[in-house]
């Protein structure tokens, strides 16, 4: 198999670093260190940049706008335009923009016209609303939010947990049991925030200090019938495959901090001196830089071969588990060295790895906790069978 990257994706990627390192790092040194935006002319002469680049809105498919790219390309953007303090969770500070709900593309026009078209010129913010307190790894189980019809509406009641942005969202896409158990009793409706019966609290403390995740009640919340996404009882299906594909560029996106902090490692080890010698003629701090190798050549290679098979149109979910699975815990574990090389400077907020470390270890239960995708692994390996 030969994932050597093309002349163009190779520009591309040359492009993507180059913006990062002139454009976006040297931002950083001004910015609280847990920051996550930035002031809006500076956000706006990046977005400039980029679009200049033809890179913005990445994950919006061309017919809409977006750049005409493959997953393949996307993952290969994700590993560079991660690689600064900032960006396991706000890759350039969203620079490069986003794609909204991807689910919306499958939305009637009238659907498309009232959310997703204002939601890529920019208009408007949505959020994503599925795990409840009661479980996010197994949605078509854990739902307990109930819809009930009730003429021409939909009355909805029950609770959401670590939704990122409904605060400040205009509108989301909110799952909700209309059936029995099961994956066939779960529809997809599209709700607005400002609607009664719609409330909202941000959750302060997290190993993120920047993170925005909300805790949603809904309490008798009226939907017009005209507001489900997709078939009543498909919301599982619609959600499920967005998901799937969205594991390779966050796999992807993992990579890029490690990626730098080994960079950052192997530069340290080799102007630091103790005991009269550079740390990197020292064989414990070699053999840890080459655990480091190792786990990102791994790592990427697993992001790469799930992103081919993907723009193949082959099978791709258990590459998309496995890719998200080891990236994310390799990624950890690279960081983690990379910070132990730099001894006392690793924790302190003048460098970026206190922060890749707290948040990296998210990533290990976001987009699927790394036990549900050894479950995914499982369950394609010894059949349907298994539960």
């Amino acid at each position: 198999m030969d994932l050597s990257l093309t002349q163009e994706q190779q520009l591309i990627v040359d492009m993507v670093r180059r913006f990062v390192r002139e454009e976006v790092v040297p931002l950083e040194d001004s910015l609280d260190p847990d920051e996550d935006t930035l002031p809006p002319d500076q956000f706006a002469k990046l977005v400039a940049k980029t679009k200049e680049m033809g890179l913005y809105g990445l994950g919006i498919p061309p017919e809409y706008g977006g750049p005409d790219i493959d997953i393949m390309t996307r993952s290969l953007i994700a590993i560079e335009n991660s690689q600064h303090r900032a960006g396991l969770y706000a890759p350039c500070y969203g620079a490069f923009g986003g794609s909204g709900l991807a689910q919306l593309y499958e939305a009637t026009e009238e659907q498309k016209e009232k959310y997703l078209y204002p939601t890529l010129r920019g208009e408007k913010k949505a959020f994503f609303g599925l795990s409840e307190p009661s479980g996010g790894s197994d949605p078509a189980r854990a739902i307990q939010t109930r819809a009930v019809r009730d003429g021409d509406d939909w009355v909805i009641n029950g609770s959401k947990l670590w939704i990122s942005g409904a605060d400040r969202a205009d509108y989301g896409l909110l799952f909700a049991r209309t059936g029995g158990p099961g994956r066939g009793g779960v529809t997809a409706f599209i709700i607005e925030t400002h609607w009664e019966g719609f409330n909202v609290r941000r959750i302060v403390h997290t190993l993120r200090q920047a993170l925005h995740a909300t805790e949603i009640q809904i309490e008798n919340l009226r939907v017009p019938h005209d507001n489900i996404l997709g078939v009543e009882g498909g919301g599982f299906a619609i959600a499920n495959d967005r998901l799937t594909r969205q594991r390779i560029p966050y796999a992807a996106s993992c990579l890029g901090p490690a990626f730098k902090a080994h960079e950052l490692a192997i530069e340290y080890s080799q102007i630091r001196e103790t005991f009269g010698a550079a740390l990197s003629s020292r064989q414990g701090i070699q053999w840890m830089l080459v655990e480091n190798e190792i786990d990102l050549r791994t790592a990427r290679w697993f992001v790469l071969d799930a992103a081919a098979k993907a723009d193949r149109g082959d099978g791709f979910r258990t590459e998309a588990a496995i890719c998200k699975l080891v990236a994310s815990e390799a990624a950890g574990r690279v960081i983690d060295r990379s910070m132990q090389i730099h001894g006392g400077l690793g924790v302190a907020k003048d460098l970026p790895f206190e922060r890749w470390y707290r948040e990296i270890r998210i990533r290990r239960i976001g987009e699927g906790p790394s036990e549900v995708q050894k479950h995914i692994i499982a369950r394609d390996i010894l059949g349907a069978g298994l539960r």
